[in-house]
């Protein structure tokens, strides 16, 4: 369907005919000017006399199309589609990652491969969000500060790029849990209170936030946001010995410094839940739960998508404006009228 801005525009079609048709004449009260070459002019008149009214008339009626795709364009036409429906399960997420250093830990088996931490965040929480259509997602990255990499959005796969490109270090060596969970609670505070969603992965302490994270918590819960925490690393790993053997290796603990109790302390003030991942097959399970929440019942939104095509009458307009140049100038008659104009204008004068 084509819908109209500016319509009225239209009423203008019959101006040029309407100023030739009611405009008076101009007279001249003087003398005519006498030219000396007016014979030659006459002569030239006569001439053409005889040249089909067809040939005349076309460029009339080119000038009348012209001014008819001007008018069409000015009144902008716009082209409605059909209403489409946009998924919408009532919820809005947003994912925080860690990407401090002590996600470059390899700690995690992807098939047959020894893989960062960050490494399976990326690849499992990809195709997390790739699952999440209908919810508006968003991303924090965080390591010594916190910053939004992309706001809640339906464009899931604009999230799941950002996530996938996300970089060590990027952001500090540190890890400011409080600050991630503040600029979420910012994020998500103009949202409907029901679905307000928050999604925190991290692998350590917090050591740089300048909000505490137990009092991000609380002011998350007075605002109905759920935070669901994730602890990833192993619970041990084996350090090779010398030159690389099995002479002198250890078992370590390389999630020593994961403050679980404060994990799960913000989950529980929250209303939400904390998950412990060890391993990439346990942070699929965890995803696939975080699959089961229950979404808010809401009205479906659609829309109607628009596109302006006042372009394409400019595009006629100006198509048929250079052919009637080209005509013009490449036409014999009209060359050799522009040749005797302009000769005997040269002797006359």
């Amino acid at each position: 369907m084509i819908e109209w801005l500016w319509p009225w525009i239209l009423v203008l079609a019959p101006l040029p005919w309407l100023v030739r048709r009611l405009a008076s004449p101009v007279r001249s009260q003087g003398l005519a000017l006498r030219a000396p070459f007016f014979d030659e002019w006459r002569q030239l008149s006569e001439s053409q006399r005889g040249r089909s009214s067809t040939s005349g008339a076309i460029p009339l009626l080119s000038l009348w199309l012209l001014w008819l795709l001007l008018l069409v364009a000015a009144a902008r036409p716009v082209w409605i589609g059909e209403p489409i429906e946009l998924p919408n399960s009532g919820r809005d997420l947003m994912l925080a990652v860690d990407i401090s250093g002590s996600m470059r830990i390899e700690d995690m088996q992807l098939g047959q491969a020894v893989a960062r931490r960050i490494d399976a965040v990326r690849q499992l929480g990809a195709e997390f969000i790739v699952r999440r259509t209908g919810d508006r997602l968003g991303l924090i990255l965080f390591g010594t500060n916190a910053y939004v990499q992309s706001p809640l959005s339906f464009d899931t796969a604009t999230v799941k790029r950002f996530l996938l490109e996300a970089r060590i270090g990027f952001a500090g060596q540190e890890t400011a849990i409080g600050d991630a969970i503040g600029l979420a609670v910012k994020r998500l505070k103009e949202r409907p209170a029901e679905s307000r969603v928050l999604i925190l992965l991290t692998d350590g302490q917090d050591t740089a936030s300048s909000v505490q994270p137990l009092d991000a918590a609380k002011l998350a819960a007075n605002l109905g946001i759920r935070i669901y925490t994730i602890g990833i690393g192993a619970d041990e790993m084996t350090l090779p010995g010398l030159f690389g053997s099995s002479f002198g290796s250890r078992q370590v603990n390389p999630s020593a410094e994961l403050d679980e109790a404060g994990l799960q302390e913000i989950a529980k003030i929250t209303g939400g839940q904390y998950f412990r991942a060890r391993s990439p097959q346990e942070l699929a399970n965890i995803y696939q739960l975080l699959d089961q929440l229950e979404p808010v019942e809401q009205e479906t939104a659609t829309y109607r998508p628009r596109q302006a095509l006042g372009y394409l009458p400019l595009l006629l307009a100006l198509l048929l404006s250079f052919l009637l140049a080209l005509r013009h100038c490449w036409s014999p008659a009209g060359w050799r009228a522009d040749k005797t104009n302009a000769q005997a204008l040269r002797e006359g004068l």
